[in-house]
């Protein structure tokens, strides 16, 4: 059972948030959703690959980060090695919540049994000796407002992306340097054939919903599945 609370002033003064990257404290991940207003700041550092789920059949997008279980490759030495960490990690352990009735805006929840929080007074404070917001939290607060609003956009790109048949499955075989082999399957990326045969209305009708962009994004994303590989074969080899 989840242990998630709205945070106010009254409750959470004197809570303190661990903000270091590692996988204890919950980085430890192969991908995480995104979504795709968050893509041209993901695309330069990370591969962003699609899935769908198997009983609503709804697409999902994902920045890849290994290519196995609670294994994330940007972690190195205590150290997250890339210049801009996914929304969905980067507001850890908070999650947009809403009102009991499930109307009116959004609220700022934590998840109080995350390791990421702290009662002994190490980790960045919510609010400062007056009660007031911390720069911390406000910028949690606005990061949850972007993955919100990017999640409630979503649904657009997705039926824009099955309406023209532009997402095909996909599978990878990782080949090490060791020989060691590992296959990703189940994940799907767009299929660039099919869109270079789009029309030029139906172009301009992806470019109009605000769809054309995050597609490229998406596309020229793949770059880093080579560097991806790269790191891996390093690690295993030592």
């Amino acid at each position: 059972m989840t242990n998630h609370a709205v945070v106010t002033k009254e409750e959470h003064r004197d809570l303190r948030v661990k903000t270091d990257s590692s996988a204890e404290l919950g980085d430890g991940v192969m991908a995480c959703f995104t979504v795709p207003d968050e893509f041209r700041r993901l695309q330069n550092e990370f591969a962003i690959l699609f899935r769908r789920d198997a009983e609503s059949r709804a697409f999902s997008a994902l920045a890849l980060m290994g290519f196995e279980e609670g294994e994330n490759l940007y972690l190195a030495d205590g150290e997250w090695s890339a210049t801009y960490k996914p929304l969905a990690l980067a507001i850890q352990p908070f999650l947009v919540g809403r009102p009991a009735g499930g109307e009116g805006p959004g609220q700022v929840h934590i998840d109080l049994d995350s390791p990421r929080v702290s009662t002994d007074g190490e980790g960045t404070r919510l609010f400062d000796d007056s009660g007031l917001a911390s720069p911390y939290l406000d910028r949690i607060a606005g990061m949850l407002g972007a993955l919100d609003e990017g999640h409630r956009n979503s649904p657009d790109f997705f039926a824009a992306m099955e309406r023209y048949e532009l997402l095909e499955p996909f599978s990878l075989d990782v080949e090490l340097n060791d020989g060691a082999k590992h296959r990703m399957v189940g994940y799907h990326m767009v299929n660039e054939d099919r869109l270079a045969e789009l029309g030029a209305g139906e172009i301009a009708e992806l470019h109009k919903g605000g769809h054309l962009e995050p597609l490229f994004m998406a596309i020229a994303s793949l770059s880093n599945l080579n560097k991806l590989v790269d790191w891996k074969s390093r690690r295993v080899n030592g």
